[in-house]
């Protein structure tokens, strides 16, 4: 405790605070670059005239409680005032769309991941570019905009992401980090930037409109990880923390994308290497050696937080539905007198899924809250579905909406490993969902036919992995893959789980029912309104 404190005290810190869908986390780590305290906010998306946002005044709501809550946690654990760190990083769910104009007004209210109403220019772009452009992605909405010739466009000045938001809102510099920046735009490996013949062509493509500004004029700038991306101004430190205890001056590390922290917090940046994140998103980061032979719709290619190519598999659904579920039978506790807490829940729970049958009963669960790009869905309708002889048991039940939150992306890692022979070394994981030892890591591997390994630090998520970034800003003397083996990992204590035959047949039971599936969800969408 002592050491903790006296990094504390003397700014020897970092803080990292990252946006997830469901959560905002602020982690505060050490000179060891082991977290010491954490503080959190629980807030929602909103579906407002059909389109997924948060708006501004919960951001920032969301930002200082979790804050304020870290802050509560040190002088709880260590009897200090949290006055300084030494270093700061933000991160967040990527892609979607803030858009700006010349008095940084939001022209249109946030449009998040989430939102599927991009088909028609993501497929424009994707074969004008020829390289894959997902419904997700921030020139995707903006594109959409234009075709759908929305009043606000003449008025644009700067778009930018949730972390690069939030960011620039702290320090007034309007930058991205490279991670983040490759799902707004397609980057060049070579440079670590946009790719200059797209910007170029985006440029060509929209000219008839006449707008005042070119895409190169709106895009946040590109920085890699380590280089420095500005300091905390007076009004950042206002904004962050409005008791005013915190000190104005911090430097800050880049802003980066929930996939690209994911990447960090389980060292998965270096060729063969992956990490799958699961939380209400759930994606498979893999570190390529060579560019992929192929386009699919199904498969992203973004970066490392140093510019390096990954490809991306994306399912915008994973535990929505499970986390409905776990909450109707918390509900069904408090009413039989036993008032579970929700942690004790959600272990009995998944504990209980391991003794279900291999192919679950039977009974399929499909746990769409949103539309699904790999599976051509456009909205979402959690379903259950069996038969009258499938096995309806907690433990079925449980493993149903396990496996159906990891089926659409088995769907797209399948291209990978079958389509483009890629190789992969080793898989972490890492989220809440692997909070309960073995269950979801060991249902992952039946999913993805790949062992999968969980870090202690698994639960830590994106936001120790920005506070790492944060911190790599005093150590970019070395390289981030040299930072991350010598520095953070080299007494990591890993479990890994292989992948069992009777499970990996049991998925493939369960896919055989999901598949056709599918083609109920979409009729669902189509009848139930």
């Amino acid at each position: 405790m002592l050491q903790e404190k006296q990094d504390i005290l003397s700014g020897q810190t970092a803080l990292g605070i990252e946006f997830g869908s469901t959560r905002i986390k602020a982690v505060l780590i050490d000179s060891r670059q082991l977290p010491i305290a954490s503080g959190s906010h629980e807030w929602e998306n909103q579906l407002v005239d059909g389109v997924w946002t948060y708006d501004l005044e919960a951001i920032w709501k969301g930002i200082q409680d979790a804050y304020a809550k870290l802050a509560e946690d040190v002088q709880e654990k260590y009897d200090a005032s949290l006055t300084q760190v030494g270093s700061l990083g933000i991160s967040a769910m990527m892609h979607g769309y803030m858009a700006f104009d010349k008095d940084d007004q939001l022209l249109v209210p946030f449009r998040t991941w989430r939102n599927t109403m991009t088909s028609q220019a993501a497929e424009a772009l994707s074969e004008r570019l020829g390289f894959n452009i997902p419904e997700r992605w921030s020139i995707a909405h903006l594109y959409q905009a234009i075709l759908n010739e929305e009043k606000h466009l003449p008025e644009l000045h700067f778009l930018t992401t949730l972390a690069g938001y939030v960011h620039w809102q702290l320090t007034g510099e309007k930058v991205l980090g490279v991670g983040d920046a490759s799902g707004m735009f397609p980057i060049d490996p070579k440079t670590a930037d946009y790719r200059q013949d797209y910007v170029q062509s985006f440029n060509d493509l929209i000219a008839p409109k006449a707008f005042s500004w070119t895409l190169e004029q709106v895009l946040p700038s590109v920085l890699s990880a380590g280089q420095s991306a500005g300091r905390l101004t007076e009004k950042g430190a206002k904004l962050l923390d409005p008791s005013g205890h915190l000190e104005a001056g911090i430097p800050l590390c880049p802003p980066e994308g929930d996939a690209g922290t994911g990447m960090v917090a389980t060292n998965s940046i270096a060729p063969r290497t992956g990490n799958v994140s699961a939380g209400t998103s759930i994606f498979a980061m893999i570190v390529l050696e060579e560019d992929l032979k192929s386009r699919y719709p199904e498969i992203d290619v973004v970066t490392t937080p140093v510019g390096d190519t990954v490809a991306m598999v994306h399912a915008n659904n994973c535990s929505s539905d499970i986390n409905a579920w776990v909450k109707l039978f918390h509900e069904f506790s408090r009413l039989a007198g036993q008032d579970l807490s929700m942690d004790v829940a959600y272990s009995m729970l998944f504990k209980e899924a391991l003794k279900g049958e291999k192919d679950c009963g039977e009974l399929l669960s499909i746990g769409y809250y949103s539309g699904e790009s790999i599976t051509g869905i456009d909205e979402g309708r959690p379903m259950l579905v069996r038969t009258p002889e499938s096995r309806l048991t907690v433990a079925n039940l449980m493993r149903s909406h396990i496996l159906s939150a990891f089926a659409t992306l088995s769907l797209g890692m399948d291209i990978l490993t079958q389509k483009e022979n890629i190789h992969i070394d080793r898989i972490l994981g890492h989220g809440g969902i692997f909070k309960t030892p073995e269950v979801a890591q060991r249902l992952l591997a039946s999913a993805i036919e790949t062992p999968v390994s969980v870090m202690e630090t698994a639960g830590e998520g994106g936001a120790w992995g920005i506070a790492l970034l944060a911190d790599y800003l005093n150590h970019s003397d070395l390289s981030l893959a040299e930072y991350l083996e010598t520095k953070v990992f080299a007494t990591a204590v890993t479990e890994t789980i292989a992948p069992e035959a009777d499970d990996i047949g049991g998925f493939k039971q369960f896919m055989e029912r999901y598949k056709p599936g599918l083609e109920l969800e979409k009729l669902a969408v189509d009848l139930i309104k």
